[in-house]
């Protein structure tokens, strides 16, 4: 597939290596990273939510090859998004009711994507269902916990978190501790009260704290000085690069930080141009998660 190209020469793929069903998979989790990019703000939201999936499947005892299929959901669960208009995505206010009823359609639109895809079964219920509610009043289909996929249930959980813990335009994001206990407030309404409840126990613990914040492990997100979006430093950054504010097209130097391994941004005064500011995925992530993800693709009913 010409999509793939670019990774397999990344990582040096060859077509003895390359699985189709991975290759497949691997063209999915671009699709998903580029709908993300869309937003400025949301920047490692896919990864986030990803790993804080894969958090709560482990506490709660699944199997690898179901954890694995959780982590896969985490990261494709909003690829319904390309169906949704830029002015709504992208919007710097809160939604009208109606801007809203178009945000809620985003499920559906992902659920037709994947009708008839060789790899629908590994994340078609996160796609799906991932807004549905404990107490029936979530969307698309308003199903109670009962009849809600454990992938859903967790997802639906994590998505929440990770939007109350993420800076948006008209507001900043909350403290983990804040976030946590509107989950409590709401556990067997809004948030299913058991794989909440895992997320709970973790609050004090440094696993949570190094997924909020960050696009990848170890690399936080940082803010546009000039507009507030997120700045995504991509997993083979090195020093001296270049990166972008995707709202206002501010160019950022990438320093790394003296003792500390991490990089800081430093703007430069330019603008990107738009060859710049076309969305780049972060090819190293994507295949390491197909990688650590191999076991669920081959185990496909």
């Amino acid at each position: 597939m010409q999509i793939l190209k670019p990774l397999r020469a990344y990582f040096n793929f060859n077509a003895t290596q390359a699985d189709n069903q991975e290759n497949i998979l691997a063209s999915l989790m671009v699709m998903a990273w580029v709908v993300e990019a869309r937003d400025p703000y949301t920047g490692g939201h896919l990864w986030r939510v990803s790993r804080f999936a894969q958090l709560i499947a482990n506490k709660a005892g699944i199997s690898e090859i179901e954890t694995a299929k959780i982590a896969i959901g985490g990261f494709l669960h909003d690829l319904g998004k390309v169906g949704i208009p830029d002015a709504i995505l992208s919007k710097k206010d809160k939604l009208t009711d109606e801007e809203y009823a178009v945000i809620k359609t985003h499920p559906e639109i992902g659920k037709r994507m994947l009708a008839g895809h060789p790899l629908s079964s590994l994340a078609v219920d996160a796609i799906s269902m991932h807004h549905e509610t404990p107490d029936g009043r979530g969307y698309p289909s308003g199903l109670r916990r009962e009849k809600i996929p454990v992938v859903a249930r967790i997802i639906g959980v994590c998505d929440a978190f990770d939007a109350m813990t993420s800076t948006r335009p008209y507001r900043q994001g909350m403290p983990i501790i804040k976030a946590l206990s509107i989950i409590k407030e709401n556990l067997g309404t809004q948030f299913d009260p058991e794989f909440g409840e895992i997320l709970l126990q973790l609050e004090n613990s440094e696993e949570l704290s190094h997924i909020v914040g960050h696009s990848d492990e170890g690399i936080p997100l940082h803010e546009c000085l000039m507009c507030g979006p997120t700045i995504v430093v991509q997993s083979n950054a090195k020093n001296g690069d270049l990166a972008y504010c995707r709202a206002c097209q501010s160019e950022y130097k990438l320093e790394v930080e003296t003792g500390k391994g991490k990089f800081k941004v430093a703007p430069t005064g330019a603008k990107g141009s738009a060859e710049d500011l076309i969305a780049k995925p972060d090819l190293m992530l994507i295949s390491r998660l197909i990688n650590t993800s191999a076991k669920a693709i081959h185990h496909i009913k």
